[in-house]
């Protein structure tokens, strides 16, 4: 059964409407993202009333949602506001409006539910233990701090891109100068935040600005992996951007590759602030995090009404959605992993390779998305995991993490392992290279003695002599097609431990 779900969120700068499709047991999916840039706080004037012009572009733009959501059919649509309408002096008049003129019930978010809903997408769509979070909207940014995943500080600074763009800047880039004055009135309100001060902890960057800069710097340095979320920057990284980006000219930003045209005029007021936080705060990560406001709101609502569960384990839910999507079967997998894991155990303990706890993580994982390319075609099943995996966005895990996933998972042989690994060569040492092919190597014969999907290989030994490797097997029933896949996969252990491996299937 699935279920449709509409939020709309009136943003100092943008306003968008997102529909969400959800089926029962499994995640939220994007089925619609229509934005409209209304730059509502150009409207709110020195007596903070929002104008006619502004409330008359608020309605017509939410009436334009409006047949979108009619045709949808949605029952229900999420409608929220923030910092402009917030701090209008005349905020009750535009929710009334709203209320005759739309079929919409417009919620003013207070400073709090705006930075915990950031706070709480974040959580939910990535494993990082301890950080601090920021979201620069049109006209305030809401910065929190949560340790052990939980909410322990939160504030909202009454500025953002748009509002220190009208507030400092002249023209449509700001100078030097400007840029100087920014930087100086930011940091001294960072600075007021014992909180803030010194915490060396991540930095996790939600919105618009913060993805914009993202998609410049992977532009920049020709990133080779699709997706943002989760994609790391160091505050060198965002220097390099901002002296890239100094001496381009206005048109110049519009054009140019990664930035929203509508963003060319707030988008180095917006580094100003991440460079400053980054500063205050001695952060050396700075993380992209795709989920925010919106997702922060669906995903409280939809725990609160319970009939979506939010796991506790960010990663446990994205691997479930995975085997979902590909129609990887469980009790295979359990099987499989079962066994790779009494494979690696023997060889950890015999100290026939220096395996860790994180590689065994790894095996886990990767045994859960062995092949699922499968799905796509079984001749190529191999090319097509590593390119899925590679370029999908996996909550909870990060890019480099992504990768040595995807390499893992579609293990064939040597030579496909080089070919997936050649643009990648800089980011994983020949070390850490020889340990992912290990696993690949150790899922490929796990699968082989499951070749009938029976379970026969209830337990394994090893045996070390001088000649080589001897693996027993133990068996429950007719083994030969295990044995007989066995062999032809064994090669590929063999070459990488540099020792023949006898397998001697027997039964219990």
């Amino acid at each position: 059964m699935k279920h449709k779900h509409g939020m709309i969120d009136i943003g100092s700068n943008t306003m968008r409407l997102v529909i969400y499709e959800h089926k029962k047991g499994k995640g939220f999916k994007q089925i619609e993202n229509i934005k409209v840039v209304a730059r509502l706080r150009n409207y709110l004037n020195e007596e903070q009333i929002l104008t006619k012009e502004g409330i008359n572009i608020l309605l017509e733009t939410l009436q334009t949602f409006q047949i979108i959501t009619r045709h949808h059919e949605l029952q229900h649509v999420n409608c929220v506001a923030t910092a402009t309408v917030r701090q209008a002096s005349n905020r009750d008049e535009i929710v009334q409006l709203v209320d005759k003129q739309t079929d919409f019930s417009m919620k003013i978010l207070s400073e709090y539910e705006e930075a915990f809903y950031g706070f709480f997408a974040v959580v939910h769509s990535t494993s990082i233990e301890e950080a601090i979070t920021i979201d620069i909207g049109g006209g305030s940014t809401e910065v929190t701090y949560f340790r052990d995943r939980e909410l322990i500080e939160y504030h909202s600074f009454p500025f953002g891109a748009l509002s220190l763009s009208l507030q400092f800047v002249k023209k449509e880039i700001p100078t030097m100068e400007e840029k100087l004055a920014i930087r100086n009135f930011v940091l001294k309100q960072f600075e007021s935040l014992p909180w803030l001060r010194n915490r060396q902890v991540p930095i996790v960057a939600i919105g618009g600005s913060a993805r914009n800069l993202v998609q410049l710097h992977q532009n920049f340095i020709q990133y080779p992996l699709a997706g943002v979320h989760q994609y790391e920057m160091s505050l060198q990284d965002i220097l390099h951007v901002k002296s890239a980006i100094e001496p381009y000219s206005y048109t110049e930003l519009q054009k140019l590759e990664g930035l929203s045209k509508d963003r060319a005029d707030t988008i180095l007021p917006a580094i100003e602030v991440f460079q400053a936080l980054c500063e205050v705060v001695l952060s050396t990560r700075f993380i992209l995090s795709r989920k925010g406001l919106r997702e922060g709101v669906l995903f409280k609502e939809a725990n609160d009404a319970n009939f979506y569960s939010m796991y506790s384990n960010v990663i446990e839910k994205s691997f479930q959605e995975l085997m979902d999507d590909f129609e990887i079967n469980k009790s295979y997998v359990q099987e499989m992993t079962r066994t790779a894991i009494m494979l690696f155990q023997h060889l950890r303990v015999q100290q026939i390779s220096y395996f860790n706890n994180e590689d065994l993580e790894m095996l886990r994982k990767a045994a859960q998305v062995f092949h699922l390319g499968e799905y796509i075609d079984s001749e190529s099943s191999s090319q097509h995991t590593f390119y899925l995996l590679a370029n999908r966005t996996i909550d909870g895990i990060s890019h480099i993490d992504r990768l040595k996933l995807a390499l893992v998972a579609s293990y064939k042989d040597k030579s496909a392992f080089r070919q997936y690994v050649a643009p990648f060569k800089e980011w994983i040492s020949k070390e850490e290279q020889r340990k992912l092919l290990l696993l690949g190597a150790l899922l490929k014969l796990s699968t082989s003695l499951n070749a009938t999907k029976r379970n026969v290989v209830k337990h394994i030994e090893l045996k070390e002599t001088k000649e080589g490797i001897i693996f027993v097997l133990l068996c429950d029933g007719n083994y030969r097609a295990e044995e007989y896949q066995a062999e032809k996969q064994k090669k590929h252990l063999e070459k990488l431990l540099k020792k023949p491996i006898t397998l001697e299937f027997k039964m219990m």
